[in-house]
């Protein structure tokens, strides 16, 4: 991701020690859920020169995807019960990433893609600033796709795995 500049976003929070990577453990929905809402307080209670963002990792658990887009809307929808709207978002990442109409082997998924399943939370109020400064921002996720698809399907396996 940054290496290849995927999300222009993420190097000045990782090279400042503001990315939190978090385990989420287990296998069930319950405690999965629970384990993603433990990280969405930790990252709202904690000040952004500490936590700017956090990649909840789940190890062992939601590797059918359709379970992880499941759990995505769940924690989707307990952001906006809480009233997160607006201050939180969430991108996300699974092994089996696939755009709607997509084709599988569509290098362009690996934009999502990643070794394990992921919820990126992202506070709203760092990416506007960033989005400032940043030239066409919208343009960004066509950008990425144009750039996997050049770079080939095996070299992105190869990135990925490597």
């Amino acid at each position: 991701m940054v290496g290849l500049g995927l999300c222009p976003f993420a190097a000045a929070p990782l090279r400042k020690g503001r990315v939190r990577f978090a385990l989420v453990e287990g296998k069930d929905a319950v405690s999965l859920y629970r384990g993603c809402l433990a990280e969405v307080l930790r990252l709202v209670e904690t000040a952004p020169e500490q936590i700017e963002t956090t990649l909840v990792i789940v190890p062992d658990g939601l590797g059918e995807f359709a379970d992880y887009l499941g759990m995505l809307r769940n924690v989707e929808d307990a952001l906006s019960e809480a009233g997160l709207e607006g201050v939180l978002q969430i991108a996300s990442f699974h092994p089996d990433y696939r755009f709607e109409g997509a084709a599988p082997d569509d290098p362009a998924n690996y934009t999502n893609r990643a070794p394990y399943p992921m919820f990126h939370l992202i506070r709203e109020a760092g990416l506007a600033a960033a989005l400032e400064s940043y030239a066409a921002p919208e343009r960004i996720p066509e950008r990425n796709a144009a750039l996997l698809r050049e770079l080939g399907l095996d070299a992105v396996r190869r990135l990925l795995v490597g």
